[in-house]
């Protein structure tokens, strides 16, 4: 069952988490960000709804995927509350509250292999689907 749209404290309407989701996988795409993989990790955490992972191709590309979803969540009422990782460009994590983006270099995903990690929800069944 789909989420209604939230409000947010001014009385705006909000785009749902799933909603949400699909609006960034769609920015990251629109850059060409690589092996873009979606986490639904409601059942496991309450931080967050959805943790998406991509690849960037360089520095410069993994900075440019990330301000374009701020950029395209801010257009759609949703602001970011913080950016980590902005500086070095191997790893920038975005928090929309409802989703957590993680854009890295194939080197840095590699190492760290976000997706094993969250990949088992905590009844065991696969959370992840690839893009």
């Amino acid at each position: 069952m789909q989420q209604e749209n939230q409000f947010d404290q001014y009385g705006e309407a909000r785009m749902n988490s799933e909603q949400l989701c699909a609006l960034i996988v769609d920015a990251l795409d629109d850059l060409k960000a690589k092996n873009i993989v979606t986490l639904d990790v409601r059942n496991m955490t309450s931080v967050t709804d959805y943790m998406i992972i991509a690849s960037g191709t360089s520095n410069r590309h993994v900075k440019s995927l990330v301000e374009n979803v701020a950029e395209k969540a801010r257009a759609a009422g949703h602001r970011p509350i913080g950016v980590e990782g902005e500086e070095g460009g191997e790893w920038v994590l975005l928090d929309l509250q409802d989703a957590l983006v993680h854009v890295m270099l194939p080197a840095v995903r590699e190492f760290y292999n976000l997706e094993k990690l969250w990949a088992l929800g905590a009844s065991g069944d696969l959370v992840a689907t690839d893009r």
